[in-house]
């Protein structure tokens, strides 16, 4: 029993990959404005309940939540939701998916499925879904980075919590959550695409992986 307590020990990561990096800072990394988009000030982005909140600030280091504007005519609105959290290595620490948080607010969620948006940096895969709570409804776009690698809910993400832990490291990660009020599903999928690409064409390519992992192509 001590053996394989001290074994134990010894395989508990320690190495966090945060304090070797540089540091993030979300208000500047993530541009308020790029291509067609700008941060509409007068909208302020939904909050959550503060029980939910308390729980959020256990887990994360920063959070950014914007609204921004389609400026070429079209008028169209995108809420952008990031938080980044230190330590990836357990279920207690790493991000949370979306759908608990809107659960926990009321909200029925519809339509979840796995999709990929084309990028000129390559293919990122995303999870959708649809939250609905009278009208209109929520679609959601979301990816989650474990370090600089995609890993969407489930058994992908295990994967990459244990070969970290193996090698010793506390990975970082960010949850990045696009969202908009539409009756048209599709029509706001499209859209949502669209900023994703030309927010990530924005960005340093340092920043990019740090919020989307690397590219898959």
């Amino acid at each position: 029993m001590g053996r394989a307590a001290a074994g134990a020990l010894a395989l508990k990561p320690t190495k966090r990959i945060a304090d070797a990096a540089p540091p993030i800072d979300l208000e500047t990394m993530i541009p308020k404005r790029f291509g067609d988009w700008k941060v509409d000030p007068n909208i302020v982005p939904l909050q959550v309940s503060p029980d939910v909140r308390a729980k959020l600030d256990k887990i994360y280091n920063q959070v950014l939540s914007r609204t921004y504007v389609n400026v070429n005519g079209k008028g169209q609105r995108v809420m952008l939701s990031i938080a980044y959290g230190g330590d990836q290595s357990s279920d207690n620490t790493q991000v949370h998916r979306p759908e608990y948080c809107y659960a926990a607010q009321g909200f029925r969620l519809e339509n979840v499925f796995e999709n990929t948006i084309s990028t000129a940096h390559g293919d990122l895969p995303v999870r959708r879904l649809l939250a609905v709570q009278g009208s209109p409804n929520e679609p959601i776009t979301y990816w989650i980075t474990i370090d600089d690698k995609i890993a969407l809910p489930g058994l992908q993400r295990k994967i990459l919590q244990l070969r970290n832990g193996l090698t010793g490291k506390v990975p970082d990660g960010m949850l990045v959550r696009v969202s908009s009020f539409s009756r048209d599903n599709d029509a706001a999928y499209r859209a949502q695409d669209k900023f994703v690409g030309e927010l990530l064409s924005a960005m340093s390519e340092a920043d990019r992986i740090r919020v989307a992992g690397r590219p898959v192509r």
